[in-house]
């Protein structure tokens, strides 16, 4: 796997550590080993400009996710598809804010977001009530799995 993580924020980041989490999810996805992904911690003002031009919104958001190819989960007994799983863009100032309010911290935020990014490249979503059950579902059974392995974290 592909994973590369780059800090842009100004913030201080663990870049190690979110591509530690990047390749967990991927490989509990059964994402296919080869497949690619690049993460990016930007300042406020890069995933505002972003949000406007790509989503139409003002105003900095905590995460975008730009899919590539379209790749999906694997399923068991079958072959997962080589490519480019896509991008993501964090933005850890927001993370911090969010993780404040949630009482949690902005590392745990960070995690949140990065696996909430790359289930929206694997697909899935959360717009309609039963796509935000199954995805939130999914987002909070990752994470567990996640700190429940300390070797990982």
């Amino acid at each position: 796997m592909s994973i590369e993580v780059l800090n842009e924020s100004g913030l201080d980041v663990d870049v190690r550590r979110l591509s530690r989490l990047a390749r967990f999810v991927m490989d509990e996805m059964r994402v296919h080993p080869q497949a690619e992904l690049c993460i990016k911690a930007v300042d406020e003002d890069t995933i505002a400009g972003l949000n406007e031009q790509w989503m139409e919104k003002e105003g900095p958001t905590d995460v975008l996710a730009f899919p590539m190819d379209e790749l999906r989960p694997g399923k068991v007994n079958e072959e997962p598809e080589e490519g480019v799983l896509g991008d993501l863009v964090l933005a850890p100032s927001v993370a911090e804010r969010q993780g404040d309010e949630a009482g949690h911290g902005r590392e745990a935020e960070i995690d949140l977001l990065t696996v909430h990014g790359i289930l929206h490249l694997l697909g899935y979503d959360h717009a309609e009530p039963e796509e935000h059950a199954v995805m939130f579902g999914l987002q909070g059974e990752l994470l567990d799995k996640w700190r429940a392995a300390p070797e990982r974290a």
